[in-house]
């Protein structure tokens, strides 16, 4: 493997140096096999104004890739009989019930609300599907935010979760706030806050300590920085940060944790459910999670940038088709990386990214903490990596 060390090497140290325009403030990234991980490595600064190094122990907060946590605790409901997916979620969580379609706006500006014409399902929290945006990836939300006073998503607050449907349940899918609700939805079954939930059932039987809505002092001294990239291409540390405490345990975005704590998540994706310490989920429950879930009148698509500060226009793989599964994208087509046909993964709002191959058994995280979303520098780097490691494979192989 020495030859994938060096090259994976390299990516890090090149994406992490150069001018400030062509590189990124720090990043670790990680490759796993099924038992154990192939290659770790951290390159650059925590934070650019203290000059931290960048090691592989950092904390980052991460985002939308807290989404397939969340997601393993609905599975376990289903699982032990406890949700049923094609049930309303207001028979769990109750205040999902109260909330109705926004229509347009009237000729004041005020918004046009009427009910949904079906009961939102979990089925449609988990597939993205059940009516919800983010207000950096739709103009409707946006206008809610700016005029309405329609709290962020990263303030993890109640407030911030109660908003309209963009459309009735079930027509389309739209990246959203699903699975915030659907962490609701275990909730409610569960009698306790998802923290404790994902704590007991998640990261007991998996080895994991240092992942949390809420960080320990320790995990505070080693997090990263989020900075942002201005248009001229430079980069800045943000007074940022997702909240500590929050009032919801926000499924979608709301953990902190380490790449090293993740690549033990990806191992159980790898090995069908089983952790180091227990089993999280069965096999045919891991099974099942991993399907495009998807009707063909529902297709993934690019997500459009409306909040330049938060994300560009940003997609994986154009022009090949990806589908949704319970909570990942399934790419559909092999990836030119060399990531095949089935294959999962996803991505976080500051630049995280990563993908889990069950059939070759390989899995890999790529961190850093800049916004906007789809850092042409963090975003090419990744499909570098990814790309490298496929490489260093078949090279493998060959030999």
């Amino acid at each position: 493997m020495t030859s994938m060390q060096d090259s994976l090497t390299a990516i890090l140290d090149g994406a992490s140096s150069g001018a400030p325009a062509e590189r990124v403030p720090g990043v670790v990234a990680m490759v796993t096999d099924r038992e154990r991980n192939l290659f770790e490595g951290a390159a650059g600064v925590r934070d650019l104004g203290t000059g931290t190094a960048m090691t592989t122990d950092t904390v980052f907060a991460i985002f939308s890739t807290t989404k397939a946590v969340g997601g393993t605790t609905v599975m376990q409901c289903v699982e032990e009989g406890l949700l049923d997916l094609d049930a309303p979620a207001r028979d769990y969580a109750p205040e999902i019930g109260e909330l109705q379609v926004l229509e347009g706006f009237d000729t004041d500006g005020n918004p046009r609300l009427r009910p949904p014409k079906s009961d939102i399902t979990t089925r449609q929290l988990m597939l993205h599907t059940a009516g919800f945006g983010y207000d950096f990836f739709n103009e409707h939300y946006l206008k809610m935010a700016t005029d309405h006073g329609q709290p962020s998503v990263v303030t993890c607050s109640k407030a911030a979760l109660k908003t309209p449907l963009l459309f009735d349940p079930g027509e389309k899918w739209e990246y959203g706030t699903n699975i915030d609700w659907a962490g609701q939805v275990v909730e409610g079954i569960r009698g306790k806050r998802l923290g404790d939930v994902i704590a007991e059932r998640v990261f007991e039987p998996l080895g994991i300590t240092d992942m949390a809505f809420s960080r320990t002092d320790d995990m505070k001294a080693h997090t990263a920085t989020i900075h942002a990239r201005g248009e001229d291409g430079s980069l800045a540390p943000l007074d940022f940060a997702l909240p500590d405490d929050p009032e919801v345990d926000m499924a979608g975005h709301g953990l902190y944790g380490s790449v090293g704590e993740y690549m033990k998540f990806i191992r159980m994706w790898l090995n069908d459910g089983m952790g180091p310490n227990g089993r999280v989920l069965k096999p045919e429950t891991v099974a099942a999670a991993v399907a495009n879930g998807l009707q063909p009148h529902q297709q993934v698509v690019m997500l459009p940038g409306v909040i330049p500060s938060l994300s560009n226009d940003a997609e994986f793989f154009p022009g090949l088709k990806k589908s949704w599964s319970y909570t990942f994208m399934v790419n559909d087509e092999t990836a030119p990386t060399g990531r095949p046909a089935g294959a999962i993964g996803w991505a976080g709002l500051a630049n995280l990214f990563y993908w889990i191959d069950r059939q070759n058994g390989l899995g890999g995280f790529w961190a850093t903490q800049i916004l906007p979303f789809g850092d042409p520098v963090s975003f090419g780097s990744y499909l570098d990596f990814e790309t490298a490691v496929y490489g260093s494979m078949a090279q493998a192989d060959a030999a």
